[in-house]
């Protein structure tokens, strides 16, 4: 007997992040999202990993759309990635994404053998012009 994939399963696997265009380009505001139900697998003992995803960015010319970001981060739930590799690996799909004035991704992991792991990646665009030139 096969089993059919569920309907949550197919949104997650096809799913792909999208984005709107930011309707307030005139004022620099900042955008935080918590995603506290994030898991992936150890790609070492493939023992499954919790953690919560904290975004926070401040919008150029496009903004995040939330269900798109909420299955693309359901899609590590089997996926094997190491905890560095999750925030890095976040960090460049959003700039790709949106190119926000500046971003800023942390993985707060559940605490396993006694070790606690946080990981904070961060990208800020460069000014338009060279003072020094």
């Amino acid at each position: 007997m096969s089993e059919e994939m569920l309907y949550g399963e197919k949104e997650i696997l096809e799913s792909k992040l999208e984005s709107f265009v930011n309707r307030t380009p005139s004022r620099e505001y900042e955008v935080e999202m918590t995603c506290p139900e994030f898991t992936c697998v150890c790609p070492r003992s493939g023992f499954p990993d919790f953690a919560t995803i904290y975004i926070k960015y401040v919008p150029a010319e496009r903004c995040i759309e939330l269900k798109s970001l909420k299955l693309y981060i359901n899609g590590f739930r089997h996926r094997k990635v190491f905890h560095e590799d999750v925030v890095n690996i976040i960090l460049d799909d959003l700039l790709k994404l949106i190119d926000p004035v500046r971003i800023e991704v942390v993985g707060d992991f559940t605490v396993r053998g006694n070790i606690h792991t946080k990981v904070t990646a961060r990208h800020q665009k460069h000014a338009k012009y060279n003072l020094h030139n």
